[in-house]
């Protein structure tokens, strides 16, 4: 399985701070950039989700429900009971790291690709991933805050100052839409790199600070181990649940490819900045198992879609598809 070029450049950002750590000044300027440029990105997210999209996709309310229920309660209680494994294969760092993870919001970009390639429903991926997104910008603080207690040191101030680095960049995008929204579609693989450049600041920035302040001697390779092998087992039981529980739940296959790649998904772009708020010195390792779930749920999901890909597909579904072919024209090429 490929390994994404993304992940290779967060690696060796990760390597970059572990051998010149931003330290004093320095650290400080760092840590005003990396806040600047998340805001930045998530008014840019604003900027191009169509409030009519978002508006249209709630007709679908079932679907987002469901995948909504998957990513806030499924996935934290999955997270919960990773707690007996502590300390046999997790520490307590690592296992709140991972229970963070539990914890953010769903993949945009990668659910839609993903449901795409697989022959999904488009469109609910696109509204899925962008209502779990917002949510995920006050429901992911106040779940930490009431699942790890003081272990990050969550206080009011905390989802605050979330708020105000996430949500309120993103309602200044929406609002501003209508002045720029065609600016930002025609030069998305321009701005692309400044979504991708910006979660490697962040990462700069907290695996910077983790290293001076000496996280890293709590990390060993056995425990690096034993992660792996419990996020692996994390992801194939979201993937059953989405996919099995989906079609339970009455839904199509179209409608299941979508929840089972947008339910089973985590955010490294929206987890990031808000580990950095939330655990301040400690963030390195507690975004360790969240970086560590994100390249593999690429991988393993690229595999699925793929395979989904050639299933065959009822005549009826192929009409329905075809439908929806016409409306992703005037919706999902701007909402990618």
């Amino acid at each position: 399985m490929p390994v994404d070029p993304y992940i290779t450049l967060l690696l060796g950002t990760v390597g970059l701070a572990a051998l010149l750590p931003a330290r004093g000044t320095g650290a400080d300027i760092a840590s005003g950039a990396s806040t600047a440029a998340i805001a930045f990105l998530f008014f840019l997210y604003g900027a191009r989700l169509s409030t009519r999209e978002a508006l249209d996709g709630l007709t679908h309310w079932r679907l987002h429900v469901t995948v909504l229920a998957c990513t806030f309660v499924v996935f934290p209680l999955l997270g919960l009971a990773t707690r007996g494994l502590v300390p046999a294969l997790l520490t307590d760092p690592l296992h709140q790291g991972l229970l963070f993870c539990t914890l953010v919001p769903s993949t945009i970009q990668s659910s839609i690709a993903f449901t795409s390639i697989a022959r999904g429903n488009v469109p609910a991926a696109i509204c899925a991933g962008s209502f779990s997104s917002l949510a995920g910008i006050v429901v992911t603080p106040l779940l930490a805050a009431a699942l790890l207690g003081g272990a990050g040191g969550f206080s009011a101030d905390s989802v605050v100052e979330i708020v105000l680095q996430l949500l309120v960049p993103f309602l200044a995008g929406q609002v501003t839409r209508r002045w720029i929204g065609g600016f930002v579609a025609r030069h998305r693989k321009v701005l692309g790199p400044v979504d991708r450049g910006s979660i490697l600041l962040v990462v700069y920035t907290a695996f910077s600070e983790g290293m001076v302040q000496g996280v890293w001697g709590q990390v060993s390779p056995a425990r690096l181990g034993g992660l792996l092998a419990v996020e692996s087992v994390l992801l194939a039981a979201m993937l059953a649940l989405t996919w099995y529980g989906a079609k339970g739940l009455g839904f199509g296959r179209e409608d299941r490819i979508a929840i089972q790649f947008a339910g089973s998904k985590k955010s490294l772009a929206a987890g990031l900045p808000m580990a950095s708020v939330l655990f301040g010195a400690h963030a390195s390792l507690a975004v360790l198992p969240l970086m560590l779930f994100h390249q593999m749920q690429l991988m393993v999901c690229a595999v699925i879609a793929k395979r989904r890909s050639k299933d065959p597909v009822p005549q009826a579904a192929s009409g329905d598809r075809a439908a929806r072919s016409r409306t992703e024209a005037g919706t999902g090429t701007r909402s990618g």
